[in-house]
């Protein structure tokens, strides 16, 4: 049964593969936020336990950045395309949150006291999950049953590849000490990242804390480049020829991604299937990069490109079939594209949502952490070596936020 959130709803725009905005993004609302109309936030001290999450302004920071006083929010992405500094989050399923900030300022380096003018807004504290607390919206055995029959969709010719995921959860013990920005802060210490990241938004339900490794689009003027990662390993020896494999594969779907909104032949890919360290692991990183074609901006590029290839699968749209029948959890902004743009200057660089938290907040007093994890199936996989690798993508993360020293290898229950 495909999870909600990939069902369509009424009204919704839908490509030939029943996926809600996968091609096109048709909102238009902006919410307008001038400073008057902004509710002052409460002040607090760094460290402080909340009344509310609301007591925290909205923020951004990413690539050493720090953006305030948050002026418009929007869900039409032609927006990255005006005037400003823009935060975004879009999920798997087409969601997309688009925040311009007035104060954008250097980020104190971590570690390092702030000096007054880079003093950050009030930031609460953290209280992670208990890493008995995790449960999986797949267990090993619906994981592993899950691998056998992507591999029977490919021996039926369907797909190629396809990225199977699960979504991990938490309830956070304390809501009030729950803040998002705080645990960016021990991702920066305990697994740096260089597409690290976090976007609060608490009044439109945006809390996201981003550790990525991998880059879903970065703009530089009219050159857009990405950067896919398929292949992943404990040390360069442990990746295989499936690894290589499957990396080529995904090149050539965001190659074709990127070649529907590039000018014709300016697609090249400057690095293919180079290994890149990570924290706990290496994987396969390949770089793909392109030209814009005159009159197109990000809206073409996220319906071109959205969502990533290296967590769909190919052909894609036959991927997000598969995906819809076998997940059963909504990936919200896991597998989505979490990062910034600045319109002014024409650049822009977005992560692909991995290696993500987010917090849910159901009702008031309530609080669920989540963290999604995944591998790519092709023919020549083995389901109890999937289940392993997101096992290894997981555990160092969840340590980490449930601000256990060392992961022990076991992410759930």
């Amino acid at each position: 049964m495909p999870f909600p959130g990939a069902l369509p709803r009424p009204g919704d725009v839908l490509n030939s593969s029943g996926f809600r905005g996968q091609l096109k993004f048709r909102f238009r609302s902006v919410l307008r936020c001038s400073p008057a109309e902004v509710p002052p936030a409460t002040p607090v001290t760094r460290g402080h336990r909340l009344a509310s999450v609301h007591d925290l302004p909205p923020l951004a920071r990413f690539g050493g950045l720090l953006a305030t006083d948050l002026r418009d929010v929007t869900s039409d992405p032609s927006a990255l395309d005006t005037e400003g500094f823009w935060a975004v989050v879009a999920d798997f399923e087409g969601r997309v949150v688009c925040a311009r900030f007035g104060d954008v300022r250097r980020d104190p380096a971590p570690g390092r006291p702030p000096t007054p003018a880079q003093r950050a807004p009030a930031q609460g504290t953290w209280r992670g999950p208990r890493p008995t607390d995790w449960t999986s919206s797949l267990d090993r055995a619906g994981y592993t049953e899950g691998v056998r029959r992507v591999r029977r969709h490919i021996a039926a010719g369907e797909v190629y590849q396809a990225n199977l995921c699960r979504v991990l959860s938490a309830p956070l013990p304390d809501p009030y000490a729950a803040d998002v920005d705080a645990l960016t802060a021990l991702l920066a210490h305990g697994n740096p990242a260089p597409y690290a990241g976090t976007v609060r938004l608490p009044e439109h339900g945006v809390q996201v804390a981003t550790a990525s490794p991998e880059l879903f689009l970065r703009r530089t003027g009219r050159t857009v480049e990405s950067g896919p990662i398929k292949g992943t390993g404990r040390r360069p020896e442990d990746l295989l020829e499936k690894d290589h494999a499957e990396n080529v594969m995904i090149v050539d779907l965001v190659r074709n991604d990127l070649g529907r909104v590039c000018a014709t032949g300016s697609v090249t890919v400057p690095a293919l299937c180079a290994v890149e360290p990570h924290p706990g692991l290496v994987h396969l990183v390949s770089t793909v990069r392109g030209e814009l074609a005159p009159e197109t901006g990000w809206a073409e590029l996220f319906a071109a490109a959205f969502p990533p290839g290296s967590v769909t699968g190919a052909p894609k749209s036959s991927a997000l079939r598969v995906i819809g029948e076998l997940e059963t959890a909504p990936r919200g902004p896991y597998c989505g594209g979490i990062g910034w743009v600045d319109a002014d200057r024409g650049t822009g660089e977005l992560a692909v949502g991995i290696r993500t938290f987010w917090i849910d907040r159901p009702s008031p007093g309530d609080a669920v952490l989540r963290f999604g994890t995944g591998a790519g199936i092709t023919w020549g996989s083995d389901p109890d070596r999937e289940w392993d690798e997101t096992e290894l993508k997981a555990a160092r993360l969840l340590a980490v936020a449930s601000e256990v020293q060392q992961p022990t290898g076991r992410t759930m229950r």
